[in-house]
């Protein structure tokens, strides 16, 4: 028992004079000097990977424009999307329920604000039709900031909130506007020819969709509002928009909608995204 006594004894003092040695002066084995020496060695190891690591962000901020992407990677084709946003790309609401639309109402109020022709007119220029509003910078002088041509509001008719302030869906004639995403330096368009939405029904609802209308005219992105070039180039930029107006599609069923771009510069779809160009929706319209 004695021996065991003993044995705890001198362990104990082992791992005193380990921790520190008052002889030899040492902490944990080493001298100050060695901790010193240590504690230098990696205060100069990690300001070195400190300092690396703030040259390359700084060489990396160097090669990037505030105004354009210096590397523009990304899908031939734009997507699209519409408004109202519903739930996951769901418009459904009941006529004769002023609460189940009222919802939408509010959505498209708030997003058509900026396109209210009093601003427009204030904050953008009239521009010339079916031809690309080009604006060049003159070598390293930069034409910022830049204009942008009006979309008044008044050009989606009677999808404008205006004339009919609940947008058809107090009528069961739901209005849904259709945004394409922006790009910037995209021409999505050639020989004068604007890129137009049209909208149909998947095949086993083709019957139910009824009759469509579309504003502007003819469904289109007309190519005064292109090239994008960015929104610090670009502040009061306004993208355009296509309202598709359902006359008499059918009620109490659900109706699968598909729009699409149809350009003769944009594919509709592409390989590795076959969404591209493209919006698919579900609509269903309830009378009771």
């Amino acid at each position: 028992m004695s021996g065991t006594k003993e044995e705890d004894r001198k362990g104990s003092s082992e791992w005193r004079e380990f921790f520190w040695n008052p002889r030899t002066h040492e902490l944990l084995g080493r001298t100050a000097t060695s901790w010193g020496l240590i504690l230098l060695f990696y205060l100069i190891f990690y300001l070195f990977l400190a300092g690396m690591f703030v040259l390359t962000m700084y060489i990396m901020l160097l090669t990037l424009d505030d105004y354009k992407p210096t590397w523009q990677d990304r899908l031939v084709t734009p997507g699209m999307m519409i408004r109202p946003k519903g739930d996951q790309l769901e418009i459904t609401f009941s006529v004769s329920e002023t609460e189940s639309w009222d919802g939408f109402v509010h959505n498209l109020n708030t997003f058509l604000s900026p396109y209210n022709d009093s601003y427009q007119v204030q904050t953008n220029d009239y521009c010339p039709p079916d031809q690309y509003f080009i604006q060049e910078d003159s070598g390293e002088v930069r034409n910022n900031p830049k204009r942008s041509c009006q979309f008044n509001r008044t050009m989606l008719e009677d999808c404008s909130g205006v004339s009919d302030r609940f947008y058809g869906y107090s009528r069961g004639q739901p209005c849904i506007l259709i945004k394409l995403n922006r790009v910037i330096n995209m021409l999505p368009g050639k020989e004068g020819q604007s890129p137009y939405v049209t909208c149909g029904a998947k095949r086993e609802d083709s019957d139910k969709i009824g009759q469509l209308v579309y504003y502007p005219p003819n469904g289109t992105f007309n190519l005064m509002y292109y090239p994008y070039y960015g929104k610090k180039a670009q502040v009061n930029y306004t993208q355009p928009l296509v309202a598709v107006k359902f006359l008499n599609a059918s009620l109490n069923t659900d109706i699968n909608v598909e729009c699409k771009i149809n350009s003769n510069t944009l594919a509709s779809g592409s390989e590795r995204d076959k969404f591209a160009g493209r919006v698919s929706f579900k609509l269903r319209i309830n009378d009771k």
